[in-house]
């Protein structure tokens, strides 16, 4: 069945994409050769669309928890997947791709033009599609054809064609697709390096599957498939070299041997300055952006000259700096090799703790990466000897940042605690990719911070990698969980109807106490726990909860529950006052 351009299609259209990019990641990776051959350009955009998503979860999220208003409007949608690309592009292709997000969210935005609903959603994703296709030539210092912005204006064009024949939102997305799909295909004809190859370009094809999760969004049916995009030539890359004949440790032809990409708050006029400098230091310079937040991606060999154009345009953050041959190299570790190139990361996380181990420059055989709430558990799981990555108050890490933590840790063997349901997926995601740089990862799904404590606390690098997967999952599945909140709003519960200010027990995490006072709730909560057994309680307590508290819930487990242990973590999380866990 056909849908309607709304805020649930762009929804599906997020999530089909992130679905169809996970499956294609590999091949788009293989086929990365150009501006240069470093085999990311699926991770790029999958990571930049992981971030769209998101942001769009994010606006249904934050409507459904407002009393006024429960559902999210196509406007409020379509600018929320614009910004969450915006700030999570990644690479050259990444950072086109959220530009191009953009131009559709600038028209989509103002909604059907007057008239029949079927033909004003035609017509605006006709002209949404166009508006991207401008926006996105603007952006880019040096267009050249044969690229994702060739496959751009193709899908352009063929929503042209077939709103003025059939005026159909369905047929019009379908069309698109049909039409950069075409285009693709001709890209070798069109850059010598794709032909020398063998492939197609690999932005180009990460459009066209971006696209067809928006046909297949609106029309409820899937697009043809893909041709294969495995090179003509068999395997991309020999010994040292990449299918474009360029030295592995370094970027085509000779090219700058950095990428630098960050974050700028800054007005107009800066920017348009900051192009200027940064386009004379480098190439494949793109600027995407606007309203005071850019995405700023360009390739150079001063890496510092160009962090230090953004620092005089205005206040840059979210710095990545990515040698090119640290990127061979790590390609390098998946084919078997033992050379680590980890990309040299400004982290903006100001939680996250590095602990490898080893000497400087020495790998270590195993590390554990845990995402945690608040910045005492963050300290505490670097004094276990894990590298940890805080999370920030609704605003969850992308597996991009895990991918990066787990570089940081720099060891053949990961073990990753996401320690929060939500997150599962993503930490897949970035076991996954790691894993294609040569390291054998592991996922214990976490539900808690307290499970990912009861995780650490058995976990032996010492042992099989197997065997401490298998104990580290044990004693995580051993261990519930409950957390206590301040409702924000009247709502139904598991446990009946809370009101605004009543603070929830949630046990395993489904509402299954509702309290007036914080301490006397937990009270209630830690009995049901230990009804059924328990040899050990283990407190977090978050920001600004009193000790008084700790100390009253520890003499009632000790008056009420024989032979029960009580451990207290300051954790300093921001929004959860206290988490419980049973072992």
């Amino acid at each position: 069945m056909p849908h309607t351009l709304d805020a649930d299609a762009v929804r599906k259209w997020c999530g089909l994409a992130l679905d169809a990019l996970g499956r294609a990641r590999a091949d788009i990776d293989a086929i990365n050769v150009y501006p240069v051959a470093d085999g990311d350009t699926g991770t790029n955009l999958y990571l930049t669309v992981e971030s769209a998503a998101r942001a769009v979860d994010a606006a249904f999220d934050g409507h459904a928890a407002s009393a006024a208003v429960s559902r999210p409007t196509l406007a409020d949608v379509v600018r929320a997947m614009a910004h969450g690309a915006l700030i999570g592009a990644r690479g050259n292709s990444g950072t086109i791709l959220a530009q191009l997000l953009r131009g559709m969210a600038d028209v989509l935005a103002d909604g059907p033009v007057e008239g029949n609903p079927g033909t004003g959603e035609a017509d605006g994703l006709r002209r949404a599609l166009r508006r991207a296709v401008d926006l996105a030539y603007l952006a880019v210092a040096h267009p050249v054809e044969g690229t994702v912005l060739t496959v751009a204006v193709a899908a352009a064009e063929g929503a042209e064609r077939a709103e003025r024949a059939t005026g159909d939102v369905a047929t019009v997305a379908r069309a698109a697709y049909e039409g950069a799909r075409a285009a693709l295909q001709a890209t070798p004809g069109q850059l010598d390096v794709l032909a020398r190859a063998g492939v197609v370009d690999a932005g180009g094809y990460g459009l066209v599957t971006v696209l067809g999760g928006l046909a297949e969004a609106l029309s409820g049916e899937a697009p043809a498939a893909l041709a294969p995009v495995r090179p003509l030539g068999g395997a991309l890359a020999t010994a040292g070299q990449d299918p474009a004949g360029c030295p592995a440790d370094g970027a085509p032809d000779g090219g700058p041997g950095f990428e630098v990409i960050y974050l700028l708050e800054a007005d107009d006029t800066a920017v348009a300055a900051l192009r200027e400098r940064l386009d004379a230091l480098g190439d494949s310079l793109v600027v995407v952006g606007g309203d005071g937040l850019w995405n700023v991606h360009v390739h150079v060999d001063d890496a510092g000259a160009a962090v230090e154009a953004g620092i005089q345009a205005g206040r840059p953050y979210r710095i990545r700096i990515t040698h090119f041959g640290g990127a061979a190299a790590r390609k390098a570790d998946a084919d078997g090799q033992d050379r680590p190139g980890p990309a040299v990361v400004l982290p903006d996380r100001t939680g996250a703790q590095d602990s490898t181990a080893g000497p400087r420059g020495e790998r270590a055989t195993r590390a554990v990466v845990a995402v945690v709430p608040g910045d005492g558990l963050a300290a505490l799981c670097a004094e276990a000897g894990a590298t940890a990555v805080a999370t920030r108050a609704g605003e969850p890490p992308a597996s991009g940042e895990l991918v990066e933590a787990v570089r940081r840790a720099d060891a053949r063997e990961v073990v990753l605690l996401p320690n929060d349901t939500e997150l599962h997926h993503t930490a897949a995601a970035a076991a996954a990719q790691a894993r294609a740089e040569g390291v054998r990862a592991a996922v214990i799904p976490t539900r808690s911070a307290v499970q990912g404590i009861a995780a650490l606390a058995v976990h032996e690098p010492g042992r099989s990698f197997d065997e401490d997967v298998v104990a580290m999952t044990s004693a995580a599945g051993a261990t519930r969980y409950a957390e206590l909140a301040v409702a924000e709003r009247q709502s139904w519960t598991m446990a009946g109807v809370c009101q605004a200010g009543d603070v929830l027990g949630m046990i395993d995490g489904d509402v299954a106490v509702i309290g007036s006072e914080l301490a006397a709730t937990a009270e209630t909560v830690l009995d049901r726990m230990l009804a059924s057994g328990g040899e050990m309680v283990t407190l977090v307590l978050g920001a600004g909860l009193a000790d008084e508290v700790a100390e009253r819930l520890e003499r009632h487990v000790r008056e009420g529950h024989f032979a029960v242990d009580t451990v207290v973590y300051r954790g300093g999380q921001p929004t959860t006052p206290l988490i419980i866990g049973v072992e």
